[in-house]
């Protein structure tokens, strides 16, 4: 494999390229068409074929002459012909902008509104009137963190969508908590206390829970969106979350 390094930006040959944004073993489907101008479909095509049919995203031009492949969550850059690939940080020279993190940024906001609140266990605090939605697994540690900096920040809502991805053990305690009386405070009672949800069977939309995280490209937990439409992963601190609140 080629690489040269330029900038923090990995150039590669195309004839060799083989990253793990999308070198997972298996071989997709073709990738149905997502580009949404000829020359964008072109390039989708080339790329497909020399790299054995990724699940591709999107194509789309930027403004430096190149071509955006969008994996998932993941960002590729490579020319008309795809004869070579960039994969890591395109910096604009004129203004110094990261353009692959605004791209990147951009392709993880989510409308808030559009978000299936059926699916989540809701919490509000004082008037409610600042909005949060948090993907969590009942056994993430940093999750549990992340519930304690939540205690003292008022005046919230907060839509916790179950997302038990780390052990079967995670989606039987979603069961639980999901079909407890009160599902919010039962989860609380165990990511702030260690009391463990009592077994109780009801129907739990488990499926769907996990569907929506794959749709929203959520890798793992937590993962918190703001109203505004903006993403962070990981726990991030009270002063954090009060800043993105605002």
């Amino acid at each position: 494999m080629v690489k040269r390094f330029i900038f923090g930006l990995t150039v590669l040959c195309a004839s060799s390229f083989w990253t793990g944004a999308f070198a997972q073993g298996a071989v997709a489907a073709p990738s149905a068409p997502v580009a949404t101008d000829a020359k964008s479909l072109a390039v989708q095509k080339l790329f497909s074929q020399r790299f054995d049919n990724p699940e591709i995203t999107a194509v789309r031009p930027t403004p430096y002459g190149l071509y955006e492949i969008q994996l998932g969550p993941d960002l590729v850059f490579t020319d008309e012909k795809v004869t070579f690939v960039f994969d890591g940080t395109l910096i604009d020279a004129k203004t110094r902008q990261d353009y692959t993190r605004e791209r990147m940024d951009a392709i993880a906001r989510v409308p808030f509104d559009q978000l299936p609140f059926e699916l989540a266990m809701k919490q509000v605090k004082g008037d409610g009137s600042r909005k949060l939605a948090i993907f969590e697994d009942p056994n993430c540690g940093y999750c549990k963190v992340l519930r304690k900096s939540l205690g003292d920040i008022d005046n919230l809502t907060v839509y916790t969508f179950p997302f038990p991805i780390l052990s079967p053990d995670s989606t039987q305690k979603v069961k639980n908590v999901w079909c407890s009386k009160d599902r919010a405070a039962t989860w609380d009672d165990w990511m702030l206390k260690g009391k463990v949800p009592p077994t109780v069977e009801c129907e739990v939309p488990i499926d769907q829970m996990l569907a929506l995280g794959k749709k929203l490209m959520v890798r793992g937990t937590p993962a918190l969106f703001f109203a505004d439409g903006s993403r962070v992963g990981g726990a991030i601190p009270k002063a954090e979350i009060e800043k993105r609140l605002k």
